[in-house]
C-alpha cells in the first residue's frame, strides 16, 4: 500500500523539517525569522511541484529553492528589527552559553559573506555537498564554487580570528 502525495509530502516535512530550517537559517545569516518565511516559501514551492519531484529528489529541490530564494531576499533590503549584540539574562549554563555565543558568532560572521560565498560555504561545508553538487544548485561552473567558496572561507578566518580548518 503506497502513501498518498499528501502523506508523503507531511512525511517529508516532518522528517527534514528541523535541518532545512537550520539550513535556512545559515543562508540567512543567523536570522531566525528570515528563515523561516525561507523555508515557508520553499515548502509551498515544493508542494506545488511534489509531484513531478517528490519521487525523484526533493531534497535536492528544496536546497536549490531555499538557496535561490536567499539569494533574491539578500538583495532587497530589510527594514526588520536586527539582532543586537545583548542578550537577555537567562538561566543558561556556562557551557551552554558559550555554545550560543559561538554560533552566534558564526552566524554573524556568515551573514557578512556575500549571498553566493554564503550559500556555497555552507552548501559545501555545512551539508557536506561535493563541488560538482554545489555548482548543480548554485548553477554555476565548478570553479566558481571553488572561487565562491575559498574567498568565502578566507573572508570567515578574518572574521572570526582563527584558523577554520576546511575538510575536504
Amino acid at each position: 500500500m503506497s502513501l498518498s502525495p499528501t502523506s508523503e509530502f507531511d512525511a517529508f516535512v516532518a522528517a527534514r523539517r528541523s535541518a532545512l530550517l537550520h539550513l535556512a537559517r545559515l543562508l540567512t545569516g543567523g536570522d531566525r525569522h528570515r528563515a523561516e518565511d525561507l523555508l515557508q516559501e520553499a515548502l509551498v514551492k515544493l508542494w506545488l511541484a511534489w509531484r513531478r519531484v517528490g519521487n525523484q529528489a526533493p531534497e535536492a529541490y528544496i536546497r536549490r529553492v531555499l538557496v535561490r530564494a536567499a539569494a533574491r531576499s539578500a538583495r532587497r533590503r530589510w527594514w526588520n528589527e536586527r539582532p543586537t549584540g545583548d542578550l537577555p539574562e537567562t538561566g543558561t549554563t556556562a557551557d551552554e552559553a558559550a555554545l550560543v555565543d559561538e554560533r552566534t558568532r558564526l552566524e554573524m560572521a556568515l551573514a557578512a559573506l556575500s549571498a553566493k560565498q554564503r550559500a556555497a560555504v555552507v552548501l559545501r561545508y555545512y551539508q557536506d555537498l561535493p563541488e560538482a553538487q554545489v555548482a548543480e544548485v548554485l548553477e554555476c561552473p565548478v570553479g566558481t564554487v571553488r572561487s565562491h567558496t575559498a574567498r568565502g572561507v578566507a573572508q570567515l578566518r578574518r572574521l572570526l580570528g582563527s584558523v577554520l580548518e576546511p575538510t575536504d
